[in-house]
């Protein structure tokens, strides 16, 4: 019987390669983002594996539609192997006493309340299915351990994800639950460009950054999503070798 596995965020970008990856990897696969047909783009990209990839448009932010949507994988599965936890966004670079409310709530909705709706009820499926347990993978970031010159909605977010990980990983021992994150530092992609033409430093210049193939975010996030359940990467960073992370300022 195949694994089942979740990925939020599934209709682009780290979420759409990790999801294709576990396509491509035998596991049946719930694709969750805003947006169906984005999602459907995903599905169809998996070939002939689109079989077993299962489209839910939900917003993650909202607590009822995440409830709703655990309530029909139990349904349909029975079961939760995995969740990839992983829909996030960021903001405009503000200082913080010109950051939009909006800006901060929309983090805070999105990044901190979605990414615990859904781990939340994944840590239920997972205590309470036959054979007990299973794997949540949150997606950090550098961002987790050291911040952007005015990023203080996402930074502040990324931080509280690193607080889900560690607690949920503490309360999943008993039940054979693993709770690991992964940071990712650039990816090259289109959301990414300024990354490689210059972005503010903390010394206040602007440099260009150094970005890594997806294939670099995919090898390492199947590594941890292959894991036995008697082993977890409890955190683990992948970066392009020459980013301005460690020693950053």
């Amino acid at each position: 019987m195949n694994k089942i596995a979740m990925v939020t965020g599934a209709s682009s970008g780290i979420g759409k390669a990790c999801a294709l990856a576990l396509l491509a990897d035998g596991w049946e696969v719930v694709l969750v983002g805003r947006r169906a047909d984005a999602l459907q783009e995903t599905a169809k990209a998996a070939g002939a594996a689109s079989s077993r990839a299962h489209v839910a448009a939900v917003d993650v932010s909202d607590p009822a539609a995440v409830a709703t949507l655990f309530e029909g994988v139990r349904a349909r599965h029975g079961r939760l192997d995995l969740l990839f936890n992983n829909a996030g966004i960021s903001t405009p670079s503000k200082m913080p006493d010109e950051t939009a409310l909006e800006d901060w709530q929309r983090a805070v909705n999105i990044n901190l309340n979605g990414a615990y709706y859904c781990l939340s009820q994944a840590f239920g499926l997972m205590r309470h299915q036959t054979p007990q347990g299973g794997r949540i993978i949150n997606n950090g970031s550098i961002s987790a351990h050291a911040p952007r010159p005015g990023s203080i909605p996402y930074t502040a977010t990324k931080h509280a994800v690193s607080g889900l990980t560690r607690a949920a990983a503490l309360d999943g021992r008993a039940f054979n639950i693993a709770v690991g994150q992964i940071d990712i530092g650039n990816v090259a992609s289109d959301m990414t460009l300024r990354m490689a033409s210059g972005v503010p430093q903390a010394d206040g210049s602007i440099k260009a950054e150094a970005r890594m193939d997806m294939s670099c975010v995919v090898e390492t996030f199947m590594t941890m999503a292959r894991l036995p359940l008697s082993a977890n990467m409890l955190f683990t960073t992948v970066m392009a070798t020459q980013m301005p992370y460690v020693g950053r300022g």
